[in-house]
């Protein structure tokens, strides 16, 4: 429990926070209740900046740390899925995991918010938590230490299309209109959306996963799809938990993927009905809102040739001699 001092200091540290955010460009957008501001680049809604300040200053890595680094829509939820399943494989099995009965953001903390669940964790020997800063927002115990990181990332255009949904349902699920498609994509065009812009995002860790790709996985969410088993096990390998020849044989790596896989996991009562950080204001979540298709390619029935042709340009000029390609 922390002492009365510390959440004196707490309380100080956030009021500093909330007075230098005051200060910075801000743009109302996306139909969201609050502004986005802009901060060394990026663009964050004044909880998330808040808790990336906290992090920084706050957080403490621990040497068995696995950080699972991601933008908002590019297949968060199943990576903490997969990673939470293979990691604690013997300790829980199909029928008593605790992805039954709590959500994958549930389960697998986030570095910014979630401190209480963080310990509690660590404690039970369970080394992930997960973040959607970019890779220079992360506090500097991650970075020197150089603890393990896995990042995911995903075609523009899908999580375009994905991003927009999301927030359609959450502005539907609290009665505000929502803005319409085109307008949204002409802001995710020009790099205006929550922890953006998308492609400065994902360099950041492409680039850090070239420095020390002992220390940083980069993952594609199409790779990912087409042989999931396959990156199951590298990821696995990565995080020091490999699957043995015996739990090969035994199918134990398919029994994980069938078990997270999106219709299995968005089926489940908790992810139907549930709600994600309750009684937290705009925060406040429908767990459904978190799954909506999961498909490779669903962009073609949200945008136009023209749209699609403009992001890719995009896309090829951001990611122009970095050797990457989405």
């Amino acid at each position: 429990m922390e002492s009365h001092l510390e959440k004196q200091n707490g309380d100080v540290l956030q009021k500093s926070f909330k007075e230098m955010i005051s200060t910075l460009p801000k743009k109302s957008c996306w139909g969201l209740p609050e502004d986005q501001y802009q901060y060394q680049s990026f663009w964050f809604s004044p909880p998330f900046l808040q808790g990336a300040l906290s992090a920084q200053q706050q957080f403490q890595a621990q040497p068995t740390d696995i950080i699972l680094c991601s933008f908002p829509r590019t297949g968060t939820a199943w990576l903490k899925s997969l990673t939470f399943a293979t990691i604690t494989r013997t300790s829980y099995n199909d029928s008593t995991t605790p992805l039954l009965s709590k959500m994958p953001h549930d389960v697998v903390p986030y570095m910014e918010f979630d401190h209480a669940q963080i310990s509690i964790n660590r404690h039970l020997g369970i080394p992930l938590l997960a973040t959607h800063l970019p890779y220079s927002f992360l506090p500097r115990s991650i970075i020197d230490s150089g603890y393990k990181l896995i990042y995911i990332c995903r075609d523009p255009k899908d999580t375009f299309v994905s991003l927009y949904h999301f927030i359609a349902r959450h502005c539907n699920s609290r009665n505000t209109q929502p803005i319409q498609l085109d307008e949204a994509f002409e802001l995710f065009y020009e790099g205006i959306s929550s922890y953006g812009p998308y492609w400065d995002h994902v360099l950041g860790y492409w680039k850090a996963s070239l420095e020390r790709p002992d220390k940083l996985m980069f993952l594609k969410y199409e790779d990912l799809v087409e042989d999931t088993v396959l990156y199951l096990k590298k990821t696995a390998e990565f995080m020091g938990y490999p699957f043995s020849s015996e739990e090969q044989q035994q199918g134990v790596p398919e029994n994980i993927v069938k078990m997270c896989n999106f219709d299995n996991l968005s089926g489940l009562e908790v992810n139907k009905t549930g709600r994600h950080r309750e009684g937290k204001g705009n925060m406040e979540t429908e767990n459904n809102i978190f799954f909506r298709k999961g498909k490779v390619g669903d962009w073609k029935n949200y945008l136009t040739t023209e749209m699609a042709q403009r992001l890719d340009q995009r896309t090829l000029q951001q990611l122009s001699s970095s050797g990457l390609s989405l």
